[in-house]
């Protein structure tokens, strides 16, 4: 049998099985409003092919999606502030906090980080959330042990760039 009739016959085998697929959920948590968001679907699954997952499997698999979107949101400094209080209580949450830590994951990173330095004041929606709260008393435990020269007033933005100073009535650095 030549290489390209192996090809095609491994494609037309493909075809046949990709048509029996059925989707069915590997994640749903009886009685939490988070199902919805959190379903995933098996392409491999078939009709044939039935797997049971565990309760405990369950419950390993969205802390193990929470702690992985708490560690890459693609914003440095959240992914390390973020992920590592993520990952010292995440296993002592119950549902309550779980969702209130789905909600402050689904938070845009600017502003998420300027809540949690305290350059701008947040939402009492978000101010009253109880992950948001320990997170941000986190911070500011942590931002309290550097020099306060080192960080922007409260409710002021940090020195954005090198370029900042040249924008200012003052005197021009370097090259501008």
């Amino acid at each position: 049998m030549s290489w390209p009739s192996t090809l095609v016959r491994q494609v037309g085998l493909l075809r046949r099985v990709s048509r029996n697929l059925t989707l069915k959920p590997l994640l749903i948590i009886p009685g939490s409003s988070i199902n919805n968001r959190y379903i995933k679907f098996s392409p491999c699954s078939s009709g044939s092919f039935n797997t049971e997952v565990s309760n405990e499997e369950r419950k390993r698999r969205l802390l193990n999606r929470l702690l992985y979107r708490s560690r890459q949101r693609g914003f440095l400094e959240l992914d390390l502030v973020l992920g590592k209080w993520v990952e010292e209580n995440i296993c002592s949450m119950d549902e309550h906090r779980i969702k209130a830590l789905v909600d402050v994951l689904d938070l845009e990173n600017p502003d998420l980080w300027k809540w949690l330095t305290g350059q701008e004041e947040p939402p009492n929606s978000i101010n009253t959330n109880p992950v948001f709260s320990a997170v941000r008393t986190k911070v500011m435990d942590n931002l309290n042990n550097a020099d306060p020269k080192t960080r922007a007033s409260p409710g002021q933005p940090w020195v954005r760039g090198w370029d900042d100073k040249s924008k200012s009535d003052g005197t021009v650095y370097g090259n501008q």
